[in-house]
């Protein structure tokens, strides 16, 4: 574990001037790392700095393969899967990491892939898991807006109030959100 971490730290102090370098001591901590550490997300990050995406999604994909138990390899994969376009396996990647502890990071990255498709039904019931899971207003916030757009007004105006007191000027901030729904405001 010491030399995993001495080469972790020799690889970000040659990432600028040696990429090459630094990717291949990177791969080494990874193999030597006993459980997940900084090896794998500093790699993951090295490659996407240097636009190859497609090499972030390898290298957080070996981290899996090297610790299949671990939810933060399978969330670092989905977020490489993401930044590579690659939605299915980024929502396969949370949800793997979802299964293996409830994360209210993977939830929410679910629900914002699923209002992506338009499949807003399934995407109220994760971001109702991630506020479950601890995720603050934002996740009731989402929560709101997927059920509106699923057609369930009642439940969406229930959420936006439980999201409202949160604040200090929720009915204020709620009645702003009602408005915004109604005239359509379509979540980003």
């Amino acid at each position: 574990a010491g030399l995993a971490r001495a080469l972790v730290r020799a690889a970000r102090s040659r990432e600028r001037r040696n990429g090459p370098l630094a990717d291949r001591l990177l791969r080494w901590a990874l193999r030597l790392e006993p459980q997940l550490g900084d090896a794998a997300p500093t790699l993951v990050a090295l490659r996407r700095i240097g636009g190859d995406r497609l090499g972030a999604v390898e290298a957080a994909r070996a981290a899996t393969v090297r610790f299949p138990q671990a939810a933060d390899a399978w969330f670092l994969l989905g977020e490489a899967c993401q930044g590579a376009f690659k939605v299915k396996e980024a929502m396969d990647a949370f949800a793997r990491a979802l299964g293996l502890a409830e994360r209210a990071d993977a939830a929410l990255r679910i629900g914002l892939l699923l209002r992506r498709e338009f499949r807003y039904a399934e995407a109220a019931a994760m971001f109702a898991r991630a506020f479950a899971a601890g995720a603050g207003p934002e996740a009731l916030h989402e929560n709101a807006a997927a059920l509106w757009y699923a057609g369930d007004t009642e439940q969406a105006l229930r959420a936006l109030e439980l999201w409202g007191t949160h604040f200090v000027d929720g009915p204020a901030r709620v009645a702003d959100a009602c408005r915004d729904l109604e005239r359509g405001a379509k979540p980003a």
